[in-house]
């Protein structure tokens, strides 16, 4: 029989922007007896909910309002978490979109949303691998989207931001695997939560919170180094990443992409 997965049973997870959404949804799903869960999120009042629900499951929860831009504070967070109980999972989740459906990103929005997607998430990971690093063991989790293979135009900061984000957590897996630090970067589809709760547009395969985060804990637990789904939609992203441009830009010009 294969040797289980070093990635299937994490007791202590930390996981940000956990007030809402994916990050909601995993919290509650991982949280059971013996699981310690570090919370952060910006809005305490729906961050306290979630810790509620957690604890009610048998999970103790140390929930934290926090800003995921804010550099030193998020790495004395971790640090604090981590020697509570060692990080077994950390989930960078923390994200936001502008929500610009017909219109264009401003410089303002296009630099807050590389600042909470793309900086928030370097805030969260680094201080992680140098806990983790010393006891060469852990695992971290950087959440990217399905708008990370193309980009299109309703969206250009979301989609680069996760698109960085991406390419930067598939490089840190061959760079930590030595380490025994293992990373995943999840791509999900269209996932109903308050993100995109305000498209005004036909979202394709949409999946609830609560399956999404279903999956990505089976997918976290063997260790898979891209979690992409649902799976029609990953394939007509890939497919849309090797179109030529003549093509891709009609397709995609004034499209909205939210995870």
């Amino acid at each position: 029989m294969p040797s289980p997965s070093p990635c299937a049973d994490p007791a202590a997870i930390l996981i940000t922007g956990a007030s809402s959404g994916l990050g909601a949804a995993l919290a509650v799903e991982y949280a059971t007896a013996g699981i310690t869960l570090f919370l952060c999120g910006r809005d305490e009042a729906r961050l306290a909910a979630v810790a509620a629900t957690c604890r009610a499951r048998g999970a103790e929860v140390l929930a934290t309002s926090l800003d995921v831009t804010g550099a030193e504070a998020v790495a004395a967070w971790v640090a604090a978490c981590d020697r509570h109980r060692p990080l077994d999972l950390v989930i960078a989740n923390a994200g936001i979109s502008a929500g610009t459906a017909g219109g264009t990103e401003g410089a303002e929005q296009t630099r807050a949303i590389f600042a909470v997607n793309l900086d928030g998430t370097v805030n969260t990971v680094m201080p992680a691998i140098a806990a983790m690093r010393p006891r060469g063991r852990g695992q971290i989790a950087l959440m990217s989207s399905m708008a990370s293979f193309r980009g299109v135009g309703g969206a250009p900061a979301y989609c680069g931001s996760k698109a960085a984000v991406r390419v930067w957590g598939e490089a840190l897996r061959g760079a930590l695997a030595a380490d025994g630090i293992a990373v995943s970067v999840i791509c999900p589809g269209f996932v109903a939560t308050p993100m995109t709760a305000i498209n005004d547009f036909a979202m394709p395969f949409l999946m609830t919170a609560d399956s999404a985060a279903r999956l990505i804990r089976r997918k976290l637990a063997a260790n898979r180094g891209r979690i992409a789904f649902p799976g029609p939609m990953a394939a007509l992203s890939w497919l849309a990443a090797a179109l030529p441009d003549s093509i891709a830009d009609r397709l995609t010009r004034h499209l909205p992409a939210k995870r």
